[in-house]
């Protein structure tokens, strides 16, 4: 039954380049900051990224260690964030989820084994980017803390291959069925023949 599904498909695949993506993700930078940074200084009157880091290692010598654990940590979470959204939408649940690192590039990545709609799809692609950057950005925005900023920009700006993937189905209708590419960054679209 499922093979004849898929007869009636063309398999279109859609990937990114991880060097790009990587470029990508340094000049989406500064529209980041000015969106999450504008409002902050708006609001607090002041935006001093460099100070808060020389003036905290100042306090603590281990400080630069704590910054490294906690962005390796949002890293792994950024993926688990992938696999949970993903497997939410999977008919076998966190079965269908795969964690791993595509060496040539050392990029972590979250699998889905499973087709999934383009809307699931989408939703799963996006979600680090909103519980990792936007939220952060709204809670440091309210509350002044210029530690959260900088995580919040950190975290939207590592989402860019996410934005880069999305990018590449958004125009598909909602119910197309996609599927995660097992060795790249990106999908295969199945359209209807």
């Amino acid at each position: 039954m499922e093979q004849n599904l898929l007869e009636n498909y063309i398999k279109d695949s859609r990937t990114i380049d991880l060097a790009k993506a990587n470029i990508f993700s340094l000049l989406l930078f500064i529209p980041i900051i000015l969106v999450y940074g504008l409002p902050f200084y708006l609001i607090w009157g002041k935006l001093d990224f460099i100070g808060v880091f020389v003036e905290s290692f100042r306090e603590n010598p281990l400080f630069p260690i704590a910054v490294v654990i906690i962005l390796l940590a949002g890293i792994v979470v950024h993926e688990l964030i992938h696999g949970v959204t993903f497997a939410l939408f999977a008919k076998h649940g966190f079965k269908s989820i795969k964690f791993g690192i595509l060496l040539k590039m050392l990029t972590p990545y979250c699998h889905c084994k499973e087709r999934l709609r383009v809307r699931q799809y989408i939703v799963g692609a996006i979600m680090p980017a909103i519980i990792l950057g936007v939220l952060p950005a709204f809670i440091a925005i309210f509350t002044g803390n210029v530690f959260l900023l900088i995580f919040a920009i950190f975290f939207t700006g590592a989402a860019a291959g996410d934005f880069m993937i999305i990018h590449l189905i958004w125009k598909e209708d909602k119910d197309t069925m996609v599927l995660d590419h097992p060795s790249e960054a990106g999908c295969f679209i199945f359209k209807k023949i």
